[in-house]
Parts: structure tokens; C-alpha cells; sequence
């Protein structure tokens, strides 16, 4: 065998070749990305349709069945489910794996574009969006408090937290669960409409002809240049209840004559809670390259600056971190690899009665596992359940050709060879 003539007749450079093994793949093991299942992205496209005041069942039959029949025919469909809340229309399809995510995406897109102008007109435009698995939240944050509303947390999640989370290196974006977001709601008394012979469309109008801000040029001097600004936007309560409905002659009606107008939220449908209290969770996703390990790293080290800030009567956990799965992993690994390589060293050592011997499978094995990184890096997979779950079977076929090769070595200095 050449390689076992190569490293007798020139040890120092078998082991320099060992030693450089070690320093490459210890440096692709450094610059692996570390998760917990491997990067795959199955080619899936979704829609999503939003019609806000809709019953399911109108959403249904005038979004859902028109945009599954449009993209029914479209090639190397596998399945397509969907489904429909009041305001919400969500279809998934997933296609064949030898179909290529971005040409079926652009397929869906032709086939939603065609039927557009057969959904309702108060409709949002349909969203085609390609399914990513790395935009799921690797991490979950929860922000609690007995004393603080759901708004006031969602609002102090948004402007003061959300940023600082987000820059941190690996960080890609940071997703706030059960949100709520100050709104003004609009309470109509339909006993009032009813006297002042007004419709809801007509209040619908006058929110929207009066709430608006546009720009309004600017105003230019010899010597000076002025940018014209025209405060068209309602943003209290009072401005609301002053807000004119209609004008007849100098008799004008004002929406606090014919609705209650308070401070609220956008969608007041759900709550969450935590531990009995009331919270908001911020999911941390990570970039898709990024290490999962190392950003719930940064995100801990950030939480404890963060606490120091903190008011009194706000808490903030971490309610799920998907590393810890994955520390586990690698802690699994490393204890089965140490207890492979003592058995293989205590059993050679048992045997064979000799040290020099014994220490050559010890060194073989690490370097063997270690030089298998390398393989790794240069394919481009990460360090993920599977590919331990592949280390600690290959530990198995390195301890058995280790013993298989010296027991062989042995042998032949046993009958006289050198």
C-alpha cells in the first residue's frame, strides 16, 4: 500500500500531513455554521390574500377556490392546502423536488396575476412568496409585565428592544408574537346615524378624504427656499371627534357627534400570556448562513445589558432557544467519541501489553474525525443533528479499521518482518 510505504519510510512527513489534517479541519469546524436540522429549502410557494371584514366563509368562496383553480394546472404541483380565517386566505403548494423554487414561484405569480381581477375589489393584492426554513424564529424572547397592558408592551418591544436585538451579528430580523399596536378605534352608534340619515360608507369617506397628508410644494425667495408642509394626518382622539362627516352650508356634523372615538389597538382578537401574566414574545431570526449557537450567545449577553435598563415592573426570559438542542447534540458527540477512544486504547492496551502501540490508534482516531471537517467545508453543510449523528457513526468504522490495521501490523512483526 503506498500510503502505508510513504508513512514508514518517512515519518516526518506523515506527520506533518497528520498535523496539517488537524489545523484544517480544526479551522472548518470553527467556520462551520452550527443548527439544528440541515439547510434545506423544500421548493414550496405560498399565497396569502388578505381581505380584512370578511367572513371565512365569503373569503373562501370568492379567494380561495379562484386562486386553487388558477394555479391547479401549473407542472410539478405535489399538493396544495389551504386555508381560511375571517380577513385571511393562506394557500401553500408544495411542488416536485427536481422543480426549481424561483421558476415555480414566477409560475404561481402568472397564474394569480390572470384571476386578479376576478377577486374582490376590497381586497389586498395577493402575496407569492417563496417558503424560506430558515425564517422561522430560532429563539424566543418573552417580555412580561402585571402592571403594563399588551399595547404598552407590544409598543415598548417595537421602539426600544426590537432594534437592539436586530443588529446583533447573525441576527436577520426580529419577529414580535402576539403583538398589539395603538390604534384609534372608531365605535359608530347606529341609533345616531340612523337620525342624522347617515351611512357608514359616507363616514368610511370622510376618514379617508380627511386623513390623509399630501405634499404641498415649496415656497422660493431671492434668498431663501421654504418647504411647504400641509398637516393633513389625524393622529388623536380629539382630532378624530372634530374630524367633519358632512357640511351643509355652515351646519357641520363631526364624527364625535355619531361614533365613540378611543385609543385602542389594531386587532383586538387574541392575547398572550405567560406564566399567568401578560406578555409579548419577540422571535430572533437568524441570517441563513449564520451560527445558531453563537447568535443565542449574543442574544443572552444582550439580555443581561438589556435587564439592567429595564423598568421595575417589566421582566424579560428567554421561553425557547433552539440551541440547547444542539449544545446537547455536540455534548453527546464529544462523550461518545471519548468513550470510543478509551475502549479502543484500554482494550489495544489489554492485548498487546504495549504503550508505543496503543498510542498510534490513539492519535489516528482523532485526526481521522477531525480531517473529516474538512470534507464538510468544502461541500458547504453545516453541523446539524444528522451530521453528528454521521461523526458518531463513523467513529465506529475508525475504531474497527484502527484495531484491524495494527492487529495486522502486529501480527507480521510477531512472524519477523521489520
Amino acid at each position: 500500500m503506498i500510503l502505508s510505504d510513504v508513512s514508514i519510510k518517512r515519518p516526518v512527513f506523515a506527520t506533518v500531513i497528520s498535523l496539517l489534517i488537524v489545523v484544517f479541519g480544526l479551522a472548518a469546524l470553527l467556520g462551520l455554521p452550527v443548527r439544528e436540522y440541515p439547510d434545506i429549502d423544500p421548493p414550496v410557494v405560498s399565497i396569502s390574500t388578505d381581505y380584512t371584514g370578511a367572513a371565512a366563509e365569503v373569503v373562501d368562496t370568492q379567494i380561495t377556490q379562484v386562486i386553487e383553480g388558477a394555479i391547479s394546472g401549473i407542472e410539478g404541483i405535489r399538493s396544495i392546502e389551504s386555508s381560511t380565517e375571517q380577513g385571511e386566505s393562506r394557500t401553500s403548494i408544495e411542488f416536485s423536488t427536481d422543480r426549481d423554487v424561483d421558476i415555480a414561484a414566477n409560475d404561481v405569480r402568472d397564474a394569480v396575476s390572470r384571476v386578479a381581477n376576478q377577486l374582490p375589489e376590497e381586497a389586498d393584492p395577493s402575496v407569492v412568496r417563496k417558503a424560506d426554513s430558515d425564517a422561522r424564529p430560532m429563539m424566543w424572547v418573552t417580555l412580561r409585565s402585571d402592571v403594563w397592558d399588551s399595547a404598552e408592551l407590544s409598543d415598548f418591544a417595537d421602539r426600544t428592544l426590537a432594534d437592539r436585538l436586530s443588529v446583533l451579528e447573525g441576527v436577520a430580523d426580529v419577529f414580535i408574537g402576539g403583538e398589539r399596536r395603538y390604534a384609534i378605534r372608531v365605535w359608530l352608534d347606529r341609533e345616531r346615524l340612523a337620525a342624522r340619515d347617515i351611512t357608514v360608507a359616507e363616514v368610511e369617506a370622510a376618514l379617508r378624504a380627511n386623513n390623509v397628508e399630501l405634499p404641498a410644494g415649496s415656497v422660493d425667495s431671492s434668498t431663501r427656499n421654504f418647504t411647504v408642509r400641509a398637516e393633513g394626518r389625524v393622529s388623536t382622539v380629539e382630532d378624530f371627534q372634530r374630524l367633519v362627516i358632512r357640511r351643509n352650508g355652515n351646519d357641520l356634523l363631526r364624527l364625535g357627534e355619531v361614533a365613540n372615538v378611543q385609543m385602542g389597538v389594531e386587532f383586538d382578537v387574541g392575547r398572550l400570556r405567560a406564566n399567568g401574566q401578560t406578555a409579548i414574545g419577540m422571535g430572533i431570526i437568524r441570517q441563513s448562513k449564520a451560527n445558531t449557537v453563537a447568535v443565542s450567545d449574543a442574544v443572552q449577553a444582550e439580555l443581561e445589558n438589556i435587564r439592567e435598563t429595564l423598568p421595575p415592573e417589566v421582566t424579560i426570559a428567554e421561553s425557547y432557544d433552539e440551541s440547547i438542542f444542539i449544545r446537547a447534540s455536540i455534548k453527546e458527540v464529544v462523550i461518545t467519541l471519548a468513550i470510543a477512544v478509551s475502549l479502543v486504547i484500554l482494550v489495544i492496551f489489554l492485548f498487546l501489553r504495549s504503550w508505543r502501540a496503543t498510542l498510534i490508534p490513539a492519535v489516528t482516531i482523532p485526526v481521522a474525525v477531525i480531517g473529516a471537517f474538512i470534507g464538510l467545508g468544502f461541500l458547504g453543510f453545516s453541523i446539524n443533528v444528522l451530521t453528528l449523528l454521521a461523526v458518531i457513526l463513523a467513529i465506529g468504522l475508525v475504531v474497527d479499521d484502527a484495531i484491524v490495521m495494527l492487529e495486522n501490523i502486529q501480527r507480521r512483526i510477531d512472524n519477523g518482518e521489520p
